[in-house]
């Protein structure tokens, strides 16, 4: 008999036992088998109904079961905030329970909230100039040049990697010349970052493929957004270019292998890599 599988961390993620953060890792990982596995037009149901299934069975799942703060959902907004404008048209990729549209759907003319299920939506109300749009999770059902502003939040290590491109090249395609791509997502160096981090060295649950800066600038040229930088949090130095970042990658890599994750999971360098990209169509 197999022996039962312990977090490798000290401590449990808030609001869980250690047989629930088992049964959440192991569901998890088996979903996100499938999902790799599937060939390409499989997957364009997938995406779907397996985070539907994901919902109905962790129950316990936090986006089911916390509300985002206001604190949460303020720090969420102030890399959006300087661009919006009344006559903006905002697109949200992976908008979950939809709060972040919410809140800036006061600000914009329009807002889609793009998401591949509406198991957390289900019976809000919602604003009249907020439209929730479900993707197979590559597609993106927008007229061409109809976008100001994109947005996502941990939602790119989600997608299978044979599907970023064709998705970041759907969303290059429905903003306007000049506009913004604002996408968040872990950095792989100082991951995993989801449900496996209690328990594996790589992410091995619903995040698909971690990405490094190093990555998302590759990546995004090959999308065909025309300039590629970093938002950073420094007064007065709000966008950098990525090259500081990357060689930050490299040093860390540089790092024998028992020290490497130790260093690279410190507060401060993992602030530091946290990877906040802006894109200019």
């Amino acid at each position: 008999m197999d022996a039962i599988k312990k977090p490798n961390v000290n401590g449990l993620p808030q609001g869980y036992t250690e047989e629930q953060l088992l049964q959440h890792y192991e569901i998890e990982k088996e979903l996100a088998g499938k999902l790799l596995r599937a060939p390409f037009l499989e997957r364009r149901v997938l995406y779907s109904s397996l985070y539907d299934e994901l919902f109905k069975r962790v129950t316990w799942h936090p986006q089911l079961q916390k509300k985002v703060s206001g604190r949460n959902l303020l720090k969420q907004m102030q890399p959006l905030q300087p661009y919006l404008k009344p006559d903006s048209v905002l697109l949200e990729i992976g908008a979950g329970d939809c709060a972040l549209s919410f809140a800036a759907a006061k600000q914009v003319k329009k807002v889609y909230a793009l998401d591949v299920s509406d198991v957390i939506t289900q019976h809000k109300q919602f604003p009249e100039n907020v439209e929730l749009i479900l993707s197979d999770g590559v597609s993106v059902p927008l007229p061409e040049n109809s976008v100001d502003i994109a947005y996502s939040n941990q939602l790119m290590e989600h997608l299978h990697p044979e599907d970023a491109l064709k998705q970041l090249s759907n969303i290059q395609s429905v903003l306007k010349p000049g506009g913004i791509y604002i996408c968040i997502t872990p950095n792989r160096i100082s991951g995993p970052h989801d449900i496996s981090r209690y328990f594996d060295d790589i992410a091995s649950g619903f995040h698909l493929k971690e990405y490094t800066f190093e990555d998302m600038k590759k990546i995004f040229r090959e999308a065909g957004f025309n300039r590629v930088a970093a938002i950073t949090k420094i007064p007065f130095f709000p966008i950098s270019p990525l090259f500081p970042y990357i060689l930050l990658e490299k040093w860390i890599r540089a790092i024998q292998r028992p020290w490497r994750k130790s260093v690279a999971r410190q507060w401060f360098i993992q602030r530091l890599l946290y990877i906040r990209i802006l894109a200019v169509k």
